[in-house]
């Protein structure tokens, strides 16, 4: 099982370790990326089981990004949570219809980005 975390924040990408890490996901369960570029670029290259991605990114954004991963055959029904700081009705909605999975709006919970992980994770 792979779980590719995606967010520009160094910050924001050890937080999410670190909640795996402390539900007992191995460390080399998980890749990450600091960009949808680099996100897309270890997508084409081995398979991705649940994607973390942050919305506001420079270059390739997490909706962009999103969309892409929903247009690729392997990629059309896996989990991906979008967790950002747009909270707005209609940012969750965009999201929503290019085929988010979970949206989670930061700050977070530890317990609330476990429990949406933990449904798709097979230890």
């Amino acid at each position: 099982m792979r779980i590719l975390i995606i967010d520009d924040s160094m910050v924001m990408r050890n937080i999410h370790k670190n909640i795996l890490l402390e539900n007992k996901i191995p460390e080399e369960s998980f890749l990450e990326a600091q960009d949808g570029t680099t996100a897309l670029m270890f997508a084409r290259k081995e398979p991705i089981d649940i994607f973390l991605v942050d919305w506001n990114m420079p270059g390739l954004d997490g909706l962009e990004l999103l969309k892409t991963l929903r247009g690729m055959e392997q990629y059309s029904s896996t989990p991906i949570i979008m967790i950002t700081s747009e909270a707005a009705k209609y940012n969750v909605m965009e999201a929503i219809e290019a085929g988010v999975t979970d949206y989670i709006v930061k700050p977070i919970k530890d317990r609330v980005l476990w429990e949406k992980i933990s449904k798709y994770f097979t230890k």
